[in-house]
């Protein structure tokens, strides 16, 4: 017998975009008074941009670097030790091979009979403080990413709620209730696997618990003013008579939507001393919290009454096993700013030194918890002069599903600005996908692309737009660039504003011919007749192959109302919302498919660190509703042809306006987490 014992210590620049369009009704929710630790009134004056762990430091020790296989993780919390032998035993029935991950607040050993568990692969125990029940310790393992790798999660913990047996509502002793949520959700082989099989086939399933155990708003307790302080954190409001959630924090989860939590910053002094409560502590805040985001991710909450005879004799199961290849269910192309790295002009028109990064540090924050300035985290400062930067980049873009970047690119009559990392690219041998974008306006002093202020302008007069095919085809004819029907994908950011527009689109196309490609993808950004665009289904007429989405360009624009925000008096910006447009664009492609269109998300637009006192800002951007949204654009596309699949991101790296994808201290991968949950889905 094999055991273990452990444990036991006592823009892109230049953007015009169209003013706010209709004022929502949406009342914000007032600022919770300073009487509970997670008031988000003490949050958000106690937060800093300091990069820091909010996880206990002994813990990086222990932590294992060999990558793990496994798809699913068991998270168990021990606090009484006499049942971790019935629920090691439980975890015999798991037919497919997992990671088991033990925090430990008992102050004693922790005996680990791994013989019994034969999928077992990896066991990991963390020693904590008894502090926040078995929630802190969850947070914690999601804070240090300890579980970014997971698609399922099984959470469990030693239960013994002796209050049960008093609870005028709720029936049965805690022991009788521990021993449902064992024997419904493991208990056995056949029970294992039938979960598992509905996982693998209803992708809308997010919770699974036992029988009777999701609970509704009559069960908010004392709980709705620490949830609603909480949701601050995350720009979503408190919708009172909408809480579901898995009462007992026993339960199957989808990986993404623990991932998530890292996102409301949480940390130990969130959290209660502990004096034996049962009700209306931030633990039982964030019991409720998890079932609130997985409804906002767009996913439901079900017991194991719904699972009646569910995926009998199929073998779904099996993709969560380590040898199922994953394929992503679309081709998603976020858009990429080259400014990271000095070059000649820049210096001329600001001072020596000057990139992206000078823009973000200025953010000043305009509103109680505004993350101004949005600062990276474990891609650091990067400088894209440097070797390695875009390599770091692309394995990361990949892991999550991404299948590449479309790169803005800069050309006016003929001089390029921003080329070296594409340019270095191609020179490389690294296998990247690539394509790019013509972001054909005026570069400005103001980031707006308007008509003052302008610092380098498009002048088609004295190099004639069709001589920008030639200066690209090196790009197009690269293998690594990437195609529609096997034609190389050139989108144009504002093609109207091209003299003769249809007759040099007919010119790149000969042109590409010439050149031995079998013609081009022409793509048009759909940017709405406030800038220009084109509308209708007229695009044959123009040329064009397909409109491309680039939120938050004509999309419905909501005004919030902006009293009781506690914004900056000096503020003369929009502020909008982003769930409402995210929902409005939901809807419109629920009713009508995306024909001629490549259908596209924004992660958030926020333009404050270049705009400062006028930006454009989007309130409401969070990890569950970006990834609700992002779904639904996916299956949008889903039943088209493989390579017509393609959806974009706004974007992978616009610090300055707030559209990042890429790691950042504020909401660390949460946003990348969310796109490899919808494409691995």
């Amino acid at each position: 017998m094999r055991k273990i014992t452990v444990g036991g210590v006592k823009r892109r620049t230049g953007r015009v975009l169209q003013r706010a369009g209709t004022v929502l009704a949406t009342t914000p929710q007032p600022v919770a008074p300073d009487d509970f630790p997670a008031s988000f009134a003490r949050w958000a004056r106690s937060r800093t941009n300091r990069l820091k762990a909010l996880y206990p430091g002994e813990w990086k020790k222990q932590f294992t670097a060999k990558p793990t296989t496994s798809r699913v993780a068991v998270v168990v919390h021990v606090h009484y030790t006499d049942l971790v032998p019935q629920i090691v035993e439980a975890l015999a029935a798991i037919p497919v091979q997992f990671d088991l991950l033990v925090t430990n607040s008992s102050g004693s050993p922790v005996e680990i009979d791994m013989a019994v568990m034969p999928s077992l692969d990896r066991l990991q125990v963390f020693d904590i403080a008894n502090h926040g029940r078995d929630i802190l310790p969850l947070v914690s393992l999601v804070n240090a990413g300890l579980l970014d790798d997971y698609e399922l999660v099984f959470k469990v913990h030693t239960k013994k709620s002796a209050w049960r047996e008093g609870h005028a509502d709720l029936g049965g002793s805690g022991d009788e209730w521990r021993e449902s949520f064992f024997s419904e959700l493991v208990g056995s082989v056949e029970n294992v696997t039938r979960v598992l099989n509905e996982f693998a086939s209803d992708p809308s399933l997010g919770i699974l618990t036992s029988t009777g155990n999701v609970l509704g708003p009559e069960f908010w307790g004392g709980d709705r003013d620490i949830v609603g302080s909480l949701l601050r954190r995350i720009q979503l409001d408190l919708e009172p008579d909408g809480l579901r959630f898995a009462a007992g924090s026993i339960y199957w989860i989808r990986g993404f939507i623990l991932q998530g939590l890292r996102s409301f910053e949480l940390s130990a002094s969130d959290f209660d001393a502990e004096a034996g409560q049962v009700d209306a502590t931030t633990a039982h805040a964030i019991e409720r919290i998890i079932g609130i985001v997985a409804g906002e991710a767009g996913y439901d909450i079900r017991d194991t009454s719904t699972l009646a005879g569910a995926g009998a004799g199929t073998e779904e199961w099996k993709r969560f096993t380590p040898e199922f290849e994953r394929v992503p269910r679309a081709r998603v192309f976020p858009f990429y700013l080259p400014q990271f790295h000095t070059f000649p002009e820049n210096d001329e028109w600001w001072e020596k030194g000057f990139t992206e990064w000078s823009n973000v540090a200025a953010g000043v924050p305009l509103y109680p918890g505004h993350i101004q300035p949005l600062l990276p985290s474990e891609l650091g400062f990067y400088d894209l002069a440097k070797p390695g930067v875009r390599d770091a980049q692309y394995e990361l873009a990949t892991s999550m599903g991404i299948e590449g970047f479309m790169y803005y690119y800069y050309w006016f009559a003929g001089k390029k600005l921003m080329q070296m990392p594409i340019e270095d690219l191609v020179a490389g041998d690294g296998d990247q996908p690539f394509c790019i974008m013509w972001a054909n306006e005026n570069w400005t002093r103001r980031w707006d692309g308007s008509e003052k202020n302008i610092l380098i302008a498009q002048d088609y007069d004295r190099v004639p737009a069709k001589q920008f095919i030639h200066d690209v085809m090196p790009l197009l004819t690269d293998p690594r660039y990437s195609r529609i029907d096997g034609k190389p994908v050139i989108a144009v950011y504002r093609i109207t504003q091209i003299p003769d527009h249809v007759e040099v689109v007919e010119y790149w196309r000969k042109a590409a011919e010439e050149a031995g490609l079998p013609g081009l993808t022409l793509l048009t950004v759909d940017v709405g007749t406030s800038m220009q665009g084109i509308e209708g289904d007229d695009l044959a007429e123009h040329g064009l192959d397909a409109y491309m989405e680039f939120a938050p360009h004509n999309m419905f624009w909501g005004a919030l109302p902006r009293e009781h925000r506690g914004l900056d008096p000096r503020f003369e910006g929009n502020l909008l919302s982003y769930r409402a447009m995210a929902e409005r664009a939901e809807e419109r492609l629920n009713t009508e498919p995306p024909e001629r269109r490549y259908p596209g998300v924004m992660v958030n637009f926020d333009n404050t660190a270049r705009r400062q006192w006028q930006p454009d800002m989007w309130y409401g951007s969070n990890p569950y509703t970006f990834r609700r949204w992002l779904n639904t654009t996916v299956s949008a596309v889903a039943d088209r042809d493989r390579d017509q699949r393609v959806v974009f991101i706004n974007a992978w790296n616009e610090w300055a306006e707030g559209a990042v994808l890429e790691p950042s201290q504020r909401y660390a991968r949460t946003y990348l987490l969310a796109v490899r949950d919808v494409l691995h889905r």
